[in-house]
């Protein structure tokens, strides 16, 4: 364990003794780095490492593998196993159940479209990175009570997109707190996305959309991948 996630797991254990948790950073910077998360859906646990790799050689070394499926927890599991080089994590956390599945397949990171206090404490509890999902200025105050200061920002586009999250931020810009926008996200808005400061990196799955993954086209998905990496820069 590196010095980083030592000093959150200390300190979750103490918030959790407490009874209160209070605002730290996460020790994400080392795959958000890359500003592009893949959300994908995966429906067929064998297709989860030819993904990876598909990601891999495209340039992204981070996804998200959603917890809407049945084969998700497995999914991961074989990635993590297989593709090492993968930063792999757990999307649509619903319930601390859910939370302690992920961590048990190896993912290293968890998403929540929402902001749950049970999903929160089970992630403090096991020294789970989350991102909660937030819309409004109440949900990132009581997000940054919670422990938590790199936020989802779900449903990105359907609740006003770039403007409404710039409105968002500014109470709270000096905080620290960021933000992976997601929802609705393309290539043609991620740069827009991507110029907003508190932007940690941008979740999306146009790049291995579910009838992709079902089709097995890597080599689209590659390419897709590729193409969104160029317009970070990175």
């Amino acid at each position: 364990m590196d010095g980083g996630a030592a000093n959150f797991s200390i300190l979750s254990s103490l918030a959790a003794a407490s009874g209160y948790y209070s605002p730290i950073f996460m020790n994400t910077d080392h795959f958000l780095k890359q500003r592009i998360l893949c959300v994908a859906i995966i429906d067929q646990a064998d297709d989860a490492v030819p993904l990876a790799e598909a990601l891999l050689a495209g340039g992204l070394k981070c996804m998200e593998v959603t917890f809407r499926t049945a084969g998700a927890a497995e999914a991961i599991r074989r990635i993590r196993q297989s593709v090492p080089q993968i930063y792999i994590g757990a999307g649509t956390l619903l319930t601390g159940d859910q939370v302690k599945q992920a961590v048990d397949a190896g993912a290293q990171f968890g998403v929540s479209p929402g902001l749950s206090e049970a999903v929160s404490k089970a992630s403090h509890e096991n020294h789970f990175p989350i991102f909660p999902g937030v819309v409004t200025p109440s949900e990132v105050m009581r997000a940054m009570e919670l422990g938590w200061k790199q936020l989802k920002f779900f449903p990105a586009e359907t609740f006003g997109g770039v403007n409404a999250l710039k409105a968002l931020i500014g109470p709270f810009g000096h905080t620290g707190v960021q933000f992976v926008p997601t929802g609705g996200i393309s290539a043609t808005t991620l740069p827009n996305y991507l110029a907003i400061p508190q932007v940690a990196a941008v979740g999306g799955s146009w790049m291995a959309e579910r009838k992709l993954v079902a089709e097995k086209d890597w080599s689209k998905i590659t390419t897709l991948t590729a193409e969104a990496m160029k317009i970070t820069g990175r």
